[in-house]
């Protein structure tokens, strides 16, 4: 949060997904040392709330403020980047919703607030590149960065089943889908760098789409 504050936003980015591998393990190393219980449960989604959800909040509302050029004289105008925060509370309400959702034990219904963490640490990072012209142009602008939040926000808490990154046995079979998702996001980061971080988060959700999509033609066709 100090690092997005000052926008050092790659050192930002860094931290968040410290936070991120951390929380992956979290739980693994709880139930390995047998101290898994509801503290831990609440102290998790506490956790997630500051690094996938107020940090990424935070850097929209600094990359808003960019696009507009403060300092502003428009009095209305001054408001407007509060509504980056809109990432922070469509994140609240996701890891509350997370919690008492059983549906969601071996994949995810909605974006999870780690991959949408990602998504917006990523846009800073592919400013301050500036590889791609027409991109760097679209972030640039206040109101694509207020839709880019509000599809975010929507994205969280969207009843639509994503996949889960997590592998849970040696076999092949049971995790091709994990693993193709693994190589091509390997692909996308070596040839975009960091463009390569959203265009994966969307690859993410279309793959799961697509997958969802194949399961139910599957059952459809055996009842």
């Amino acid at each position: 949060m100090i690092f997005a504050f000052h926008q050092d936003f790659k050192l930002a980015f860094f931290f968040v997904c410290l936070g991120i591998f951390l929380d992956f393990f979290d739980g693994f190393f709880a139930r390995l040392f047998k101290v898994s219980s509801p503290l831990g449960l609440q102290l998790d989604s506490l956790a997630d709330m500051v690094t996938s959800g107020v940090v990424p909040g935070l850097v929209m509302y600094q990359l808003m403020n960019q696009a507009l050029g403060f300092p502003s004289s428009d009095l209305p105008m001054m408001f407007f980047p509060f509504l980056g925060f809109i990432i922070t509370l469509g994140s609240c309400y996701r890891l509350a919703n997370f919690n008492i959702d059983t549906r969601q034990t071996d994949s995810f219904i909605g974006l999870p607030t780690p991959a949408n963490a990602l998504f917006i640490l990523s846009l800073p990072i592919i400013l301050l590149d500036n590889q791609y012209e027409l991109v760097s142009q679209a972030l640039g602008n206040e109101w694509i960065l207020l839709v880019i939040s509000l599809l975010s926000a929507f994205m969280l808490n969207a009843e639509i089943p994503l996949f889960s990154l997590k592998v849970k046995s040696a076999s092949f079979a049971k995790n091709k889908l994990q693993i193709i998702f693994l190589a091509v996001s390997l692909l996308l980061l070596l040839f975009f760098k960091a463009l390569g971080i959203p265009l994966l988060i969307i690859f993410y959700i279309l793959l799961s789409i697509v997958t969802n999509k194949k399961r139910l033609k599957i059952r459809f066709l055996l009842f």
